[in-house]
């Protein structure tokens, strides 16, 4: 997910650290005693040997969690956790249907990313973010930091799984994405705050979502491209990602799947030239970049002299999807759902 980079200071992150350390060990506020001078909870302590590189280890079941990215903090008010969490942040789009209510029992820290001593002014216990990057050098702050203070953290393996992050851009799939990994991470929070069966339930209920959205499914002839958002250097997904996830369950071609970059760049010529069927659009609330919102990426493809005359602006075939739906999150699903409707609806079934 492109994303600008927030400015840090050194200054202030050192005297937060230097604050709290003397009063944070297990960083449960109030609700719970240091690691050690309690009894173990029932079912803890919870280990995950491997996650993003990184073992995990939850001592106690959180009361006091953040999740640093939209898609996180979905899935743990998709699982009925909200009362156990004191903070979300990085947000895209508005908050899944149907979740309004419980994401208004928790405080947004910041509409992109907080400081790292504002997340730690909520006295967490559990840190889960969806992006690497959020958890790195240029986010909030790298898991060791978190680490350091007795703070567990999750890193969703949607975005290490089969992905080298090492370039500069948005990494780069060595292998495509699948919904298991999404399921996988929706198992590992439900098992972090032991509620495995909600956790059960969330997935079996997303599976026959895709399973209706694709039954009796022919697109092989329907070619589709996917902008996620900037109008001056496009941000356009490639083959294995989450839209790669909606193409395969369809059986439709992404224009770009020759490319295993996440969201590489490309020129608008290159994308004239491609020509797609339909055109997917990001529409997202964000003010990071330039055409966030799916109006504004009409606008400029009806405008612009290298892509007014597509045939897929021309016929008008546009879907717009939220943000989450284009990133590897639990409403991928409805991404699936609405390509699937919008090219049945134009034609493009065989």
């Amino acid at each position: 997910m492109p994303l600008a980079h927030p400015v840090r200071s050194a200054v202030l992150a050192l005297a937060g650290v230097l604050l709290l350390t003397a009063t944070v060990t297990g960083c449960g506020g109030g609700s719970s005693a240091p690691s050690g001078k309690s009894a173990p909870e029932h079912g803890y302590p919870v280990a995950l040997d491997e996650n993003c590189g990184r073992p995990v280890r939850v001592d106690r079941a959180p009361r006091r969690a953040v999740a640093l990215d939209q898609g996180a903090a979905e899935i743990m008010l998709s699982l009925g956790l909200a009362d156990r969490m004191v903070g979300t942040a990085t947000w895209t789009d508005p908050v899944l249907k149907g979740l309004e209510r419980e994401n208004a029992k928790v405080p947004r820290l910041a509409d992109r990313y907080p400081s790292f001593e504002k997340v730690l002014d909520t006295e967490p216990d559990f840190v889960a973010a969806s992006f690497g990057y959020t958890l790195g050098k240029g986010g909030v702050a790298p898991r060791e930091r978190f680490e350091q203070l007795g703070v567990p953290t999750y890193l969703s393996p949607t975005d290490c799984v089969g992905k080298d992050n090492s370039g500069d851009g948005d990494g780069v799939r060595t292998r495509p994405l699948t919904m298991e990994t999404v399921y996988g991470e929706i198992r590992d929070l439900a098992r972090v705050f032991a509620v495995p069966e909600r956790g059960e339930k969330l997935v079996a209920g997303l599976k026959a979502r895709v399973a209706k959205a694709t039954a009796a499914a022919d697109f092989t002839d329907a070619t589709v491209l996917y902008w996620y958002s900037d109008s001056k250097s496009p941000y356009m997904a490639g083959c294995c990602g989450a839209p790669g996830i909606v193409t395969n369950a369809l059986g439709a071609k992404n224009v770009f799947d020759d490319t295993r970059e996440e969201w590489p760049q490309i020129n608008w010529e290159t994308v004239a030239d491609r020509d797609p069927d339909v055109l997917v659009l990001g529409d997202l609330t964000r003010r990071a970049q330039s055409a966030e919102s799916a109006a504004k990426k009409i606008e400029f493809l009806e405008s612009d002299p290298v892509t007014r005359n597509m045939a897929a602006v021309k016929h008008k075939r546009y879907v717009l999807l939220s943000g989450q739906a284009l990133n590897p999150t639990l409403r991928t699903v409805e991404g699936i759902e609405k390509v699937a409707a919008a090219l049945r609806s134009y034609g493009l079934a065989k």
